[in-house]
């Protein structure tokens, strides 16, 4: 009996570490793990006249839990990042995963992520990151992709950037298919006298990044 029980403990976080999102499923319910916090936006990326999913989950593997004193608990497992494409079926079919993408939030530092899909099928990404102690900046980056050629290219990124001390904002934009970028900075406080100003500069020539080539 004693031995059972202790390859069950040594089994445990090998069957939770075995735990992630499905292959396909008809919904996002039934492709995230139960308990796995999860955003998701549903598009036509690939212009095939059929809904796509994309999900950002965070697992709860408990070895990458940990617990405060007053009882807060903070969930430092690292997000994975899922595409799927609908299919005849009506079913989403994982198309690729991603586990090293987005960070995993820390004791001191919050990420917050967003998705969205828009009617031309471009998938934006956001990742924000907050510190609760230690930084004066708050803000991040929206990555904006394409789906051409089999894979999804960055083809663009929004940043905006918050001084939480002094109000200074910084906002940029980024265009890889027009080589431009746009900076505006300015001031968030009521009582600022400082004026926006925007900045127009050339970016190199370079080829498109794919999802996956670059950690967000």
């Amino acid at each position: 009996m004693k031995k059972n029980i202790f390859i069950l403990m040594l089994l445990a976080p090998m069957m939770a570490m075995a735990q992630s999102m499905s292959q396909r499923g008809s919904s996002v319910e039934t492709i995230v793990p139960e308990g796995w916090e999860h955003t998701e936006a549903v598009g036509d990326m690939n212009k095939d006249g059929r809904q796509d999913l994309v999900v950002i989950a965070i697992p709860n593997f408990k070895e990458n839990m940990k617990t405060r004193d007053d009882g807060y608990v903070y969930n430092l497992n690292r997000p994975q990042l899922a595409i799927y494409f609908g299919d005849a079926s009506g079913d989403f079919v994982l198309f690729k995963k991603y586990d090293e993408l987005i960070p995993a939030r820390e004791e001191y530092m919050t990420v917050e992520t967003s998705l969205d899909i828009n009617a031309k099928g471009i998938l934006r990404i956001g990742v924000s990151t907050f510190m609760t102690a230690g930084g004066a900046t708050t803000g991040g980056p929206t990555y904006v992709f394409r789906y051409q050629d089999g894979d999804f290219f960055l083809i663009g990124k929004d940043e905006t950037e918050l001084s939480r001390y002094s109000g200074e904002t910084t906002d940029t934009s980024e265009n890889y298919l027009t080589h431009k970028r746009q900076v505006t900075t300015g001031n968030a406080f009521r009582n600022s006298k400082v004026k926006e100003v925007t900045r127009w500069t050339n970016l190199p020539k370079e080829p498109l990044k794919r999802l996956g080539e670059f950690e967000m």
